[in-house]
């Protein structure tokens, strides 16, 4: 018999295992035997130990990677809370399914494969490469209603699960996590106001590039949603219900699955952030499992990150989303694996140990 979403969600969060510790401590040997001071590079040799946690293994082959991009629609923007008009949502998957946009180009260079999912987008898509996995056609005006009913939240869960195993039993190593949706920015500082406690004010940003008169707007509007659907902080899925979305909801999925089959997990900005977040209320087992990229510029986002209990590896002002700060970092993720495979030991140069 098929599982129910709320199984699937249970079933994953059950198989999620701590990491490796013996495999830790070998990497920190093999770290402090290196021609270095102990600790000198820093967050490159944070990531060489929990790799190694991850995959059991010193120097992992994280060569299969993947960039899943969850695209979902957002009734509240008929608030008028973005620069940009709702159809530019599945304008921008057409592009991302033809290579153009700016997490193309960054999954090319790291060779990283993309993997676009219309998991709400309020538009009839086709596509060859497009993964069609609509719960519904976009969400509910959270400033008027609940975005989604608590089903379709769980199932919009399973769905990024349900990839995340599909690719982990094609090789994939290594996930980063993306998403498209005109308005997110609104629905994920709704999620902050709910999950941390910062106000509508400290979470709104500028988001796509509004002004900050549209901003105050904006930040009324999360209240609104608030005070409309009074989610609740004990409960994860009643606020990702309430006042999220389609693509949050899928990638909370794809962190929860990526930490059940072992994969590491490249958190990218704000409204990944917010699904992190999502996750690790839900499983706190799944934090190690996750890193995170940057630090954007929206600036909701430092304590968003706090509230997870990330630190990100780089801070370039980005807000672009899609995936592009997580996919960016697969570069130091990069650059420990190396170092754990290719720089000389004290012993093996020759050099003496202090």
């Amino acid at each position: 018999m098929k599982k129910t979403p709320l199984h699937v969600v249970e079933d994953t969060i059950a198989r999620i295992e701590p990491l490796n510790q013996e495999a830790i401590q070998a990497a920190e040997d093999h770290l402090n035997a290196l021609t270095k001071p102990p600790g000198s590079l820093g967050k490159l040799e944070a990531i060489a130990r929990q790799a190694a946690g991850i995959t059991g293994e010193l120097a992992a082959d994280l060569t299969g990677r993947a960039v899943i991009v969850m695209a979902g629609d957002h009734g509240v923007c008929e608030e008028g809370v973005s620069a940009f008009p709702q159809e530019v949502t599945p304008q921008m998957v057409m592009n991302f399914l033809s290579g153009g946009a700016a997490v193309n180009v960054l999954a090319r260079q790291t060779g990283t494969h993309l993997f676009c999912v219309d998991i709400g987008v309020a538009a009839e898509l086709t596509h060859d490469s497009l993964l069609s996995r609509k719960v519904r056609p976009g969400t509910g005006n959270i400033a008027r209603e609940a975005a989604m009913s608590r089903e379709e939240a769980l199932q919009a869960i399973a769905v990024g699960i349900e990839l995340v195993h599909e690719l982990a039993d094609r090789g994939y190593r290594m996930f980063a996590t993306g998403e498209m949706g005109i308005g997110n920015t609104t629905a994920s500082a709704a999620i902050c106001v709910a999950l941390v406690g910062m106000t509508a004010d400290e979470a709104v940003g500028l988001g796509t590039g509004i002004n900050e008169e549209r901003r105050r707007h904006k930040v009324e509007i999360v209240q609104r949603a608030l005070d409309t659907n009074q989610p609740s902080a004990a409960d994860p899925i009643d606020v990702l219900a309430k006042v999220g979305g389609l693509e949050i909801a899928g990638l909370v999925g794809v962190i929860l699955g990526s930490a059940a089959r072992r994969r590491l997990v490249v958190i990218d900005g704000f409204i990944s952030t917010a699904a992190a977040l999502v996750a690790a209320r839900l499983a706190p087992e799944a934090i190690p499992y996750m890193i995170g990229s940057h630090l954007s510029h929206e600036q909701g986002h430092s304590k968003l990150l706090a509230a997870v209990g990330l630190s990100p590896m780089i801070h370039m002002d980005m807000r672009l989303g899609e995936g592009t700060g997580a996919v960016l970092g697969f570069h130091f993720i990069d650059a420990a694996l190396h170092i754990m495979r290719e720089m000389a030991t004290f012993e093996s140069a020759g050099v003496s140990k202090g």
